[in-house]
């Protein structure tokens, strides 16, 4: 159970900026995430990196500082009484993080890495792992027994990112959604990262224009969740500008999600067909 979200039945969001920039823009978009989740009558996780130690280049921004950045995420969770969720690339990442968020994420880049997966689990938070890129949907069940095996039942979830396509692009196997329904565990997309570009130059590039399309096939395949990114300039922001929506366009994109997602539930009710 992470807060009053049981991610097994509710279908719910995790959305929030790439990168924790500062307390004035987190808390803006805390508010705006919020607001919207109200209206739409569905649970939402906020999302923010503390660090991004994944960057293309050397000179890109990692972090704001790393103590500051996890305050400023958990207090605009209390603020809006959000559950939180935030990235971690290292053991120590794990125990630290956990002081603050509600949710571990595993980035993709580090799905087989055991010892972090172990970590996570240990700390006995909520776990979501992103499917590495190079990965079959299949091959995420180690993944998932790694953090069970310690987690002593926490929660654990895994969401498909996109998988790599020759250089500098990712599809999406929608199939993939539906095998990854056989662990047992809830399945989340995450709509703005399958859009990227990766290394294209210094950064990642992206083509954002898809982001709903797919998420609004995604939901009607059928998923617990919807991951998304989104920042008030990104044009500005510090990380992943090209992918992430725009906040004053969140409303709309989740809007059309969640009646794709009525529609699913409808028609799979009528079938018996089950997420």
């Amino acid at each position: 159970m992470i807060h009053t979200i049981d991610p097994t039945k509710d279908f719910f969001f995790i959305a929030g900026p790439c990168l924790v920039e500062g307390e004035e823009m987190m808390g803006r978009v805390a508010e705006h995430l919020s607001s919207i989740a109200r209206r739409l009558n569905v649970q939402l996780i906020l999302k923010g990196s503390f660090k991004k130690a994944n960057r293309t280049s050397l000179h890109s921004t990692v972090t704001i500082g790393e103590e500051a950045a996890l305050k400023i995420l958990a207090e605009a969770g209390r603020t809006y009484s959000l559950p939180t969720l935030t990235d971690i690339h290292t053991e120590e990442d794990a125990l630290n993080a956990a002081k603050y968020v509600d949710v571990l994420q595993i980035p993709a880049f580090l799905s087989r890495q055991t010892d972090l997966l172990l970590a996570a689990g240990q700390t006995g938070k909520a776990v979501n792992i992103k499917k590495g890129q190079f990965m079959a949907p299949e091959d995420i069940g180690y993944a998932v027994e790694k953090v069970q095996s310690v987690s002593g039942g926490g929660d654990v979830m895994v969401c498909e990112r996109g998988v790599s396509f020759g250089y500098h692009n990712l599809v999406v196997d929608m199939r993939g959604l539906i095998r990854m329904r056989q662990f047992g565990v809830p399945v989340i997309f995450d709509a703005t990262h399958s859009t990227q570009q990766p290394s294209l130059g210094t950064s990642s590039g992206g083509e954002r224009q898809f982001a709903l399309p797919l998420a609004r096939a995604a939901t009607a395949v059928g998923v617990n969740a919807l991951f998304f990114e989104t920042h008030p300039d990104p044009a500005n922001a510090l990380s992943d500008g090209a992918t992430q929506i725009p906040l004053d366009e969140a409303a709309e994109f989740m809007r059309q999600v969640v009646l794709f997602h009525q529609l699913q539930s409808e028609l799979a009710g009528e079938h018996g067909v089950s997420h």
